[in-house]
């Protein structure tokens, strides 16, 4: 092997390793999707509230399914420009009566969730 082919390979891997510095000082923008809620927002649901209630609080679910309308899917995804995704799920499960009687996902139930209860 000739020395220029040496020198050729050599700036080639040199310059294929520089790839992943280089592509950390390209701006990727945050991507955002979802409903984006504050724990305090949770905070506010007591057990035994009406869907409108909720609704008021946290705004219209992500996803509500036709076939399982008493189940409610709050979800936010955040994709900061090279860092890893992020996502936190809300479910919010109601009675036949339209009263909210579960919640699980990311969010903890505030100590006062259970008050609503009679």
């Amino acid at each position: 092997m000739s020395w220029k082919n040496l020198a050729a390979l050599t700036l080639a891997v040199s310059l294929l390793g520089g790839c992943s510095v280089v592509e950390r000082l390209v701006y990727r923008i945050d991507i955002n999707q979802g409903n984006y809620l504050e724990q305090s927002d949770v905070d506010t649901l007591r057990y035994g509230m009406n869907k409108e209630q909720v609704q008021f609080v946290l705004g219209s679910p992500m996803i509500s399914e036709p076939e399982y309308p008493n189940t409610w899917y709050y979800v936010y995804y955040h994709k900061p420009g090279h860092d890893k995704p992020e996502q936190k799920n809300l479910i919010l499960t109601f009675n036949d009566q339209n009263r909210l009687v579960k919640m699980e996902g990311d969010y903890t139930p505030s100590p006062q969730f259970m008050n609503g209860m009679n």
